[in-house]
């Protein structure tokens, strides 16, 4: 159990690092307004157009970088600022956003892949938690994780659906940052400098999906060692 602890600190502490570092880069570059002057809105909206997407709507929501894109009801979601935002910063995030809509649109592999693993990933997630809670309030009682198999291959099992979700994520991730900047290229509606400034944020932005898989990684294997030295 100490083990776990221990990798969960050091992953929150780098994903700490990595986040804060993204806002850094994020608020630098939202100091530079675009040359063309348009607003993120904007820019997602050409770039749907550009690809052919016109079913998919551009809204503004709360939050600050809570953008996404929503399959379900096909649209794009930005937070305030990279909505109305007309600096690298939102023109970056817009057209990343812009970028998981055209891999629904062409119906990517690896998003197709993704959104099938969600439903189980939440399930494994909603195991994981009540398990450690278990764990970690009635251990004794249970005898511990390293006293029960049954537990342990509970733990192995949600942690390797945990890490499939994280690993398959990071293709979706920076597919939709090439697809941006391609386009972002392709179209000139930024400059140079603008354009490195984009590719700069969302290289970060990507730092946080990759922290996230590398600690679901190493959970999972802290498991399966347990596991297997058990059997020695």
């Amino acid at each position: 159990m100490f083990g776990i602890i221990i990798i969960s600190v050091v992953t929150m502490l780098v994903s700490w690092m990595v986040s804060s570092r993204l806002k850094s880069k994020f608020h630098q570059y939202s100091l530079t307004g675009l040359r063309s002057g348009l607003s993120g809105k904007e820019i997602a909206e050409r770039m749907l157009a550009d690809h052919g997407i016109h079913d998919v709507k551009v809204l503004s929501v709360e939050g600050k970088l809570t953008d996404h894109y929503n399959p379900m009801d096909k649209t794009v979601n930005l937070s305030y600022d990279v909505y109305h935002g007309r600096n690298a910063a939102a023109v970056a995030v817009s057209a990343h956003e812009c970028g998981h809509a055209v891999q629904h649109a062409t119906a990517y592999s690896m998003l197709t892949l993704r959104s099938k693993l969600v439903p189980i990933q939440n399930v494994s997630a909603n195991i994981l938690n009540i398990v450690m809670m278990v764990m970690m309030f009635g251990g004794i009682a249970l005898g511990g994780a390293n006293a029960i198999p049954a537990v342990l291959i509970i733990l192995i099992a949600c942690n390797l659906v945990l890490t499939l979700f994280a690993v398959v994520t990071l293709p979706v991730e920076f597919d939709a940052s090439k697809r941006a900047l391609a386009w972002l290229d392709s179209k000139g509606v930024v400059t140079s400098q603008e354009h490195e400034m984009s590719k700069d944020a969302l290289w970060w932005a990507a730092m946080t999906y990759v922290v996230v898989a590398i600690g679901a990684f190493a959970q999972l294997l802290y498991y399966v060692a347990i596991f297997l030295g058990r059997r020695d």
